[in-house]
């Protein structure tokens, strides 16, 4: 029926007025019926059922590009971008010198002349000076370049490989993932109520969408909502927490809905961004660690403390270096906060229990703010590895560590859904004070909310199809195949990769993410440095440029001196990541080769 609507610009028209027609007939009709208003407005979209009638609606039509660019022939644009690749391959590779950006990271391209810079309002000499020096390599400058090879490609310049494996990021559905019917049937709905007349869809998605158009001002998803996500989903996510922590209680009001994890990280990092004893603010970060966090910390102007995951034992964290980096920082900051990547990004691990009560004890004796980054917890492949949540863990501990101060997050962009682009997710504040609180919601007023599609995902998430209902074998398919597929896929991964001379790499528990570490023969370490590159950026570049494959260099995330990693996701798809698999073999051994 959707289909119909959007080719049949009539059929467009007569909905749209009928809709609003029918909406107001039936708020009349219950106006005197006592009921509370969720339950009010979701009759109301029960009994609509949308019954179309004729209207009038605009459709616009746009001219196809060729009828407004006068396009150059193949042969021009051929060799116009076989002109510049070189050039922009030069450029990227400066981009590319220390894995990131940099205030001396500039394409030649977007550089203006000093005369230009000082007719300007803004140059690099008045900006905030935190954005100069923050990093985000997994968007970097070699992702820069992946994308112009892309439209070199796309223009006829012949490379050694016919397409760009991005394998730098972990976007599921970018990389071939179908996203499952369940979430999207809901999100169809709630945008667009007129289906609800449809008999494509089932009866427990056709509930669903009306509790949740009720629980809307105006029963449109296009009004906001509450800073801190619709007070019916929010109920949804406590139930979910409380049910996945077996029995744990959660208060619904401790719940924020946010555009996926990333907001709601920054918002706990800027809330103890604050000066203690003339004292700059540290966060305790892993290392190996996910960019968002040493980017957000340097926006914020406070200091990361390192401490090193322990790669010789499945990157696992001992207390007594959570220890030593703090005593180590302490001097020069305020430690405030300590990071939490579980399962791991970019290392895979999965933390087990005692390791998890260790890092409970350290943080409460230290006065800690626990932040539980949990986004793969639905990502565990390894038989012998389960997901703990710290929340639970803490609370079986007893006191006083259930007392313990915690923000957990969690995403509609990992797990089984991985749905990037909706941005959807929540954080759970834990402990925290009711006076701290209110100022963290005062906060977060400013930016109103986050999208209604994205609270819409997050509800799919935590209120499932439950056997019995239409939905369910569907959905349980569905989700069953992608958390197989990605079991596949890690073992398929830590296989090939160990048996590559050169590569010492760990099994992939959890997450999407392998990340191996590779010995890099001196003449190559020679030749990154004449080119002022780190040598893993260096590896990751030649690796672009022969085979096409993507990749994030280690340095990247944080490792240990003198070693070198790469980061690679396990998302493409099982045959495409064979080739790729067997792309980086042969690349690997012909750069040792040249370089040995």
């Amino acid at each position: 029926m959707s289909r119909q609507l959007l080719r049949n610009p009539t059929t467009m028209q007569r909905a749209a007025n009928a809709v609003a027609l029918t909406y107001t007939r039936s708020l009349a009709s219950v106006g005197s019926v006592t009921m509370p208003p969720h339950q009010k407005r979701s009759r109301q979209l029960q009994q609509q059922q949308c019954k179309l009638t004729p209207s009038a609606a605009v459709v616009r039509r746009w001219k196809s590009s060729s009828s407004l660019h006068n396009n150059n022939s193949a042969q021009s644009q051929r060799l116009t971008a076989e002109t510049t690749a070189t050039q922009r391959r030069s450029q990227a590779e400066a981009l590319n010198a220390r894995g990131s950006h940099s205030s001396f990271d500039v394409p030649a391209r977007y550089m203006s002349t000093q005369k230009n810079d000082n007719m300007k309002c803004l140059n690099v000499d008045n900006i905030n000076p935190n954005f100069i020096v923050m990093e985000y390599a997994v968007r970097g400058p070699l992702v820069i370049r992946a994308g112009e090879i892309e439209k070199e490609l796309e223009k006829g310049v012949k490379k050694p490989f016919d397409q760009v494996i991005r394998a730098n990021i972990g976007d599921c559905h970018a990389m071939g993932q179908q996203p499952l019917t369940f979430l999207r049937q809901l999100l169809a709905l709630t945008i667009e109520p007129r289906l609800l007349n449809s008999p494509d869809y089932p009866a427990d998605v056709k509930e669903r969408a009306c509790a949740l158009l009720a629980a809307c001002s105006g029963g449109s998803m296009g009004s906001y909502t509450d800073s801190a996500g619709l007070e019916y989903v929010r109920h949804q996510v406590a139930s979910f927490i409380e049910e996945r922590d077996g029995g744990v209680p959660c208060d619904w009001q401790n719940v924020y809905l946010t555009g996926g994890a990333s907001p709601g990280i920054k918002s706990i990092l800027s809330l103890v961004h604050c000066e203690v004893d003339d004292k700059t603010p540290g966060i305790m970060v892993p290392i190996p660690q996910y960019p968002l966090y040493s980017a957000t910390i340097s926006e914020y102007g406070m200091q990361k403390i390192d401490y090193y995951l322990d790669e010789a034992n499945k990157w696992g964290l001992k207390r007594a270096e959570l220890q030593r980096a703090y005593d180590q920082a302490k001097d020069q900051c305020n430690p405030r906060a300590l990071v939490i990547i579980n399962p791991g990004n970019p290392t895979g691990q999965v933390l087990s229990r005692n390791n998890i009560e260790e890092i409970i004890r350290f943080a409460y004796d230290n006065k800690l703010l626990i932040l539980a980054d949990e986004v793969y917890q639905a990502n565990v492949y390894d038989k012998d590895s389960k997901f703990h949540s710290f929340k639970k863990v803490m609370h079986e501990m007893g006191e006083p560590y259930r007392s313990q101060e915690l923000v957990s997050f969690l995403s509609v962009s990992k797990g089984y859904l991985g749905e990037c682009g909706i941005r959807g997710g929540y954080m759970e504040v834990v402990n925290m004070c009711p006076k701290v609180k209110a100022m963290l919601t005062k906060s977060i007023t400013a930016s109103l909310c986050s999208t209604t599609a994205g609270q819409v995902a997050v509800s799919a998430l935590v209120n499932p199809p439950r056997p019995g209902e239409p939905s369910y074998e569907l959905y349980n398919k569905e989700k069953s195949d992608v958390l197989n597929a990605l079991r596949e896929r890690a073992e398929l991964v830590y296989k090939t990769f160990s048996s590559f001379d050169g590569y010492t790499v760990n099994p992939v528990q959890g997450a999407m993410y392998v990340f191996p570490k590779i010995d890099i023969p001196p003449k190559a370490i020679e030749a990154a440095k004449a080119k002022n590159m780190a040598p893993d950026v260096f590896y990751a570049f030649e690796l672009l440029e022969s085979t096409g494959i993507c990749i994030v260099p280690g340095s990247g995330f944080g490792q240990l001196p003198n070693t070198y990693h790469f980061r690679s996701t396990i998302l493409p798809q099982t045959e495409k990541l064979k080739l790729m698999l067997e792309k980086f073999r042969k690349f690997h051994i012909e750069f040792v080769n040249k370089y040995k």
